[in-house]
């Protein structure tokens, strides 16, 4: 079974940067999409960003311009580093990682905290 290990969540304040890192606990076939996902309670997760093997981005629109996501594929590693946070990016982060075509798979990390105080 293949983990996503998730670092670099935590307590920042407005305005600040955050870098999160998600690596795969081995070598995966293929990937066709890297991404992560955020989740406020009571509310369904949403994708942040994702990047594609042609490094293809895609950003959710209250993101662009200060999240920027990248990808290590050599380390199966994925980042997204987060400038100018703001409140309303409090939120539990979860990295994906996909393959739709045959033979498929999906592994989510376990996410992390980001908290943005004022």
């Amino acid at each position: 079974q293949v983990q996503l290990v998730e670092s670099g969540g935590g307590l920042v304040q407005a305005g600040e940067s955050l870098r999160l890192s998600c690596a795969a606990s081995r070598i995966l076939f293929s990937i066709n999409e890297m991404g992560w996902y955020r989740q406020v309670l009571g509310k369904q997760r949403e994708l942040v960003a994702s990047i594609t093997d042609y490094d293809r981005t895609n950003y959710a629109d209250t993101v662009k311009g200060r999240f920027t996501i990248s990808r290590a594929n050599a380390k199966n590693t994925v980042y997204l580093q987060m400038n100018s946070l703001k409140l309303e990016d409090t939120a539990v982060y979860y990295c994906n990682i996909k393959r739709w075509l045959r033979p498929t798979y999906e592994f989510w990390g376990q996410g992390s905290q980001v908290t943005v105080s004022s």
